[in-house]
């Protein structure tokens, strides 16, 4: 497979395109003061990415790829090319490995893009809402994050004990 350009694949599943992207990543094995893996995107510039074994730096590497592509899709930006894998040079303790980025799926988990949900309410509350002009989309989006931030704070302390 010819990594010069992106490769982009598309795949329809109950009407939604998928959108893939590869990259080679550069994965530095530690030897000193600690063991693990330091991960080197270098198409992506400042996109770095650690991990105490080989499977936890792959995976903290797709991540850190997946949100530095998301960032430039979200800004309007194109995303660079990949490089071709035989041409990265490598030092001592260092391979290259490719990373398969899921963009669509990752948005869908961490990206900011409004998603549109309709609200069902009493006839007597909407001629409150429409009456004090409250934004019952704001309001709800409030009051989701707060929930959001309960439970992530509850996810926390049962992780902690």
């Amino acid at each position: 497979m010819n990594l010069r350009k992106r490769v982009r694949i598309n795949i329809k599943n109950n009407c939604n395109t998928i959108m893939k992207l590869v990259y080679p990543a550069i994965f530095k094995l530690r030897t000193k003061i600690s063991e693990g893996y330091d991960v080197v995107i270098p198409d992506l510039k400042d996109c770095f990415a650690e991990g105490k074994s080989l499977a936890d730096a792959i995976y903290n590497a797709t991540e850190e790829a997946s949100a530095w592509i998301l960032r430039e899709l979200q800004k309007g930006n194109t995303v660079p090319n990949a490089s071709v894998r035989s041409k990265i040079q490598c030092q001592e303790n260092e391979f290259v490995n490719i990373l398969v980025l899921n963009i669509d799926e990752y948005a869908e988990k961490h990206g900011d893009k409004a998603v549109r949900k309709n609200l069902t309410i009493p006839a007597w509350l909407n001629t409150f809402v429409e009456k004090k002009h409250i934004n019952c989309s704001w309001v709800l989006q409030n009051e989701l994050v707060k929930l959001w931030k309960i439970a992530q704070s509850q996810t926390m302390k049962t992780k902690s004990e």
